[in-house]
C-alpha cells in the first residue's frame, strides 16, 4: 500500500533520537493515519514491535490485573501470547486504540522509570477520556496531536519536495507574485485538495487512480463511521443531540450569518441542553470552534464570548461530502468553490490555521456590518484575516486597520483566489498559501 509521508514522521524520528524520551501518546480523530504512521516508523527502527490493539483484542484489557508495573504487564502479555518477545533497548510496545482502555496510561510512569522499552500509545476520540489519562501519567509522557493531511502533506503526496514549499514561502516573504504557471498549478491542486479533504484513505485513492472516482463514497463511509462512534462512545450525553449538531453544521454554514445557533438545531433547543454535545464533538476531534472576540484587541486569551461561535468540521472533506447533490455537482463539475456562500473557503482556511497550531477567533460588532473572519496574534500585534470568496473590497479589514479604536491592529491579511500583493497595509495571498502563514509571520514580524 502506498505510504503517504506525514509530518509526524519527522517528530517520531526526533523522539527516537532523544536519550531521555518518554512514552508517547499520539492523539487525533479516527482514520487520519495514526496507526499507519507509527507502524511505518517502527519497522526500520526496532528489532521487535509488540502491537496491542484494544479494539481487535479486548482480552489484553486484563494485562493490568496484577498491577501497572512493567514486569507484571509484560508477564501478562506473554501469558496471552507466548510468541511475543521483549528485547530490552530494541523493542517498541505499541498500545493502539487507547480510547478502549485508557487505564493502561497508568503504566506509562513505570515504563519511563524502567527505561528498557519504548512505548507509543495511540487512539481516536482521546479527548473524551484525556483528563483521566493525564491524571494517570502526568510528567511521564509526551503528547503529539495529529490531524488529517494539510496542503503541504498533499503536495508531498503529489510528489513535490520541500524546495517547492520553501520557494512558495520566499514568494510570500518577498511579496513576489507567482507566475501564471505557478498560480494555475498550485491553484488547481488546492481545488482538488479542498474537494478531497485530508483523510489519507481519500487522498490515497485519488493519488493511485489519478481521478476522483470513488472518493465521495470513501468520504461518506467515513462520515458513517463517525456517526457510529458517536453512538458507541457518547456516554452520559444525549447521542441524538450530538448527531443533530453534527448534521446541522453544513446547514448553518450555508447562511450569511455563519454563527452557530443552537435554537436552529431543534425546536425549543437551548444552549444549556446542548453544551455537552458541542464539547463532546470538539474533544473527539470532529469539529473546530471559532469564538467571537468581545473586542478585537490583545490579549486574545479570555477576550471572547464562549456563547458565540462558528463551527467547522475538522476536515473540510466531511463538509464537502455532506453537501446536497446540486452543490456536489457544481463543485465537482464546475470546480465552483463558492457554493454555500463561501463556507468552503472559510472552513479550509480555519482548518489550515488549526493544523498550524492556532486557535480560531472571529469578530462581529453588534448592530453593525463590521465583521472579520479570523484573527491571529504576532509578537507585537493582532492580525485580522479576511477570507474573500471573490476579489471584492475589504471594507471591514480597512476599518480595523484605519480606525484609532483598534490600537493593536496595524495591518491585515487577505486570502483570496488571486496572486500575492500588498496595498495600504493589507498583504494578500492565494488561499493555497494559508498553511505557510505561521512560518511567514515568524520571518516577517508584522
Amino acid at each position: 500500500m502506498l505510504y503517504l509521508k506525514r509530518k509526524v514522521d519527522k517528530y517520531l524520528s526526533e523522539w527516537k533520537k532523544d536519550p531521555d524520551r518518554k512514552p508517547l501518546i499520539i492523539k487525533g480523530s479516527r482514520q487520519i493515519g495514526k496507526t499507519e504512521s507509527i507502524l511505518h516508523f517502527a519497522e526500520p527502527n526496532y528489532e521487535n514491535v509488540i502491537r496491542i490493539n484494544f479494539v481487535e483484542e479486548p482480552k489484553y484489557k486484563f494485562i493490568t490485573a496484577d498491577g501497572y508495573k512493567v514486569y507484571d504487564i509484560i508477564k501478562n502479555i506473554s501469558r496471552v501470547d507466548p510468541s511475543k518477545n521483549f528485547i530490552a533497548r530494541k523493542t517498541l510496545i505499541f498500545f493502539d486504540e487507547l480510547q478502549e482502555f485508557p487505564e493502561i496510561s497508568t503504566s506509562l510512569k513505570f515504563f519511563k522509570i524502567d527505561g528498557r522499552f519504548d512505548v507509543i500509545c495511540s487512539g481516536s476520540l482521546l479527548g473524551i477520556n484525556y483528563r483521566r489519562i493525564e491524571s494517570n501519567s502526568v510528567g511521564y509522557k509526551s503528547d503529539y496531536e495529529m490531524f488529517s493531511m494539510d496542503f503541504e502533506e498533499f503536495l508531498w503526496a503529489k510528489g513535490y519536495k520541500d524546495d517547492v514549499v520553501n520557494d512558495m514561502l520566499s514568494h510570500m516573504v518577498e511579496t513576489r507574485p507567482f507566475n501564471d504557471l505557478e498560480m494555475m498549478t498550485f491553484g488547481g491542486m488546492f481545488l482538488d485538495y479542498c474537494i478531497l479533504g485530508g483523510m489519507p484513505a481519500v487522498v490515497r485513492s485519488y493519488i493511485e487512480k489519478g481521478t476522483f472516482e470513488g472518493t465521495l463514497e470513501i468520504q461518506r463511509q467515513l462520515i458513517g463511521d463517525y456517526k457510529e462512534d458517536i453512538r458507541k462512545y457518547a456516554t452520559g450525553v444525549d447521542q441524538t443531540r450530538i448527531l443533530n449538531v453534527f448534521n446541522q453544521i453544513p446547514v448553518q454554514l450555508a447562511r450569511d450569518n455563519k454563527k452557530f445557533q443552537i435554537s436552529k438545531v431543534a425546536s425549543g433547543a437551548r444552549f444549556k441542553d446542548y453544551r455537552g454535545c458541542i464539547e463532546w464533538l470538539k474533544d473527539a476531534g470532529l469539529i473546530n470552534l471559532c469564538y467571537c472576540l468581545s473586542f478585537p484587541e490583545l490579549p486574545i486569551r479570555g477576550n471572547y464570548d464562549e456563547l458565540k461561535y462558528k463551527m467547522y468540521f475538522s476536515d473540510t472533506g466531511i463538509l464537502v461530502a455532506m453537501l446536497d447533490d446540486e452543490s456536489q455537482d457544481d463543485l465537482r463539475a464546475n470546480r465552483n468553490l463558492g457554493v454555500y456562500k463561501g463556507a468552503l473557503y472559510e472552513s479550509i482556511v480555519g482548518e489550515a490555521l488549526v493544523k498550524s497550531g492556532y486557535e480560531l477567533f472571529y469578530y462581529k460588532r453588534d448592530n453593525s456590518t463590521l465583521k472579520e473572519d479570523f484573527f491571529v496574534r504576532t509578537q507585537k500585534s493582532l492580525l485580522p484575516i479576511e477570507v474573500k470568496a471573490s476579489n471584492g473590497r475589504s471594507k471591514s479589514l480597512r476599518t480595523l486597520i484605519d480606525s484609532d479604536k483598534y490600537s493593536d491592529i496595524h495591518c491585515g491579511l487577505k486570502l483570496y483566489a488571486s496572486n500575492i500583493g500588498y496595498s495600504d497595509e493589507i498583504y494578500s495571498f492565494p488561499y493555497y498559501c494559508t498553511f505557510l502563514l505561521k512560518r511567514y509571520l515568524k520571518q516577517k514580524e508584522l
